[in-house]
């Protein structure tokens, strides 16, 4: 039996976390090449369920390794046995609709039913409630599994149907607190986390991500012709993942970290601050490196739907997902990412008319002016309080 690490207790996030988080730079580049390669509303919809996915089986890992020392000896083999089944998940995403279908869905339930197992059984019966709670997911996951491998079985429109039923019932669960027939619903007491190390988990996946969209962009732009045109576009796109950076970083990560540590009820906020707000931030980021790509590819050709929606579509998911996170911190809506969601919008009718390379320079600036606003508004208000 291994004993949970008392949640008001700070513990930093250990090494063994960030060698398992390798295997998801990888997933997240696997999911937007397969975006990119598949950039149609059926396309679309199929690589966001992939992308639920591995966002699900990477948050819920946090979680664990949240209640457990990831530097026991066990727990560190656990994280090793995910890290396998994941990068069968990983590289079975391109083809995860097509010949590897059902490696992706046993993997992927062998990574969220076999976890949780695990840590049911790793907690000792001196605490009941977190093994409960333990238990009822593993049943709502055990529940899902089934459609994830009955999708892996079939074909087609089946297999996307089975495989929507399969994402929403696992998003479900939290909201519902993992209700079970017989065993009711898990308090939210039994929830409590160390708010620092949810914090920082996730703040270290923004960085994956980021990471992954200059990844693309270095690629692309080292295979490309080095015009005029693709050294600009190359600069706007490094620009733009700068400015997502201190959109994030430069007030809100801290922030929202102060908050959860501090707060006397850490598993609601962990809940719908991390698990869930955080999945439009990250989707935002993949999703602009595939319009930073099409931007490095041609620069001056025409700008279809692709190039509007991953362009435009992706930091405005960005800015929804920063703006309910950093309201779910500070209760209030910041205006600087209103304005730039409400420019967002604004620019989407003009975009037929600019080419990828000034309508990217379009959604920079913009994404620059949310981050020089916030950071001097908040650095104003930091100085009247002194």
């Amino acid at each position: 039996m291994l004993r949970a690490r008392a949640p008001h207790q700070h513990h930093r996030v250990t090494y063994v976390e960030l060698f398992f988080d390798l295997v998801f730079v990888f997933a997240i580049t696997q999911i937007s090449h397969t975006l990119l390669a598949h950039f149609t509303p059926m396309g679309v919809l199929q690589t966001t369920i992939l992308f639920l996915a591995v966002w699900w089986v990477w948050i819920y890992t946090s979680w664990i390794t949240n209640w457990l020392d990831p530097e026991r000896t066990p727990v560190r083999v656990m994280l090793f046995g995910l890290m396998v089944a994941g990068l069968l998940l990983s590289t079975s995403i391109p083809k995860a609709f097509e010949s590897r279908g059902l490696a992706f869905a046993l993997a992927y339930v062998v990574m969220q039913v076999g976890r949780s197992l695990y840590t049911y059984w790793s907690i000792p019966k001196s605490q009941p409630g977190l093994r409960m709670n333990l238990l009822r997911i593993t049943f709502w996951l055990a529940f899902s599994g089934i459609f994830w491998i009955a999708g892996g079985l079939a074909e087609g429109q089946t297999r996307l149907i089975l495989w929507i039923a399969a994402v929403a019932i696992e998003y479900c669960g939290p909201l519902a607190r993992f209700r079970c027939p017989g065993l009711g619903a898990t308090p939210l007491a039994d929830w409590e986390v160390e708010g620092g190390h949810m914090a920082e988990r996730c703040a270290l996946f923004i960085i994956i991500a980021l990471g992954e969209s200059i990844v693309v962009t270095g690629a692309t732009f080292a295979s490309a012709a080095w015009t005029a045109p693709t050294i600009i576009g190359f600069a706007v796109a490094l620009l733009g993942s700068i400015a997502m950076w201190w959109v994030y970083f430069h007030i809100g990560a801290e922030a929202g970290a102060e908050h959860i540590s501090q707060s006397g009820d850490t598993g609601r906020l962990a809940r719908l601050a991390y698990t869930y707000l955080h999945l439009p931030i990250v989707a935002g980021i993949v999703v602009s490196a595939v319009g930073d790509e099409l931007l490095l590819a041609h620069p001056d050709g025409h700008t279809d739907a692709k190039t509007i929606l991953s362009m435009v579509g992706g930091p405005l998911l960005f800015l929804i997902g920063t703006i309910l996170f950093k309201r779910s911190i500070r209760g209030i809506f910041q205006l600087s990412h209103l304005v730039g969601i409400g420019l967002l919008v604004v620019l989407i009718p003009f975009a037929h008319s600019l080419s990828p390379l000034l309508l990217s320079t379009a959604t920079t600036i913009i994404m620059l002016v949310v981050a020089a606003w916030e950071a001097i508004s908040l650095g104003s208000s930091a100085k009247a309080e002194i």
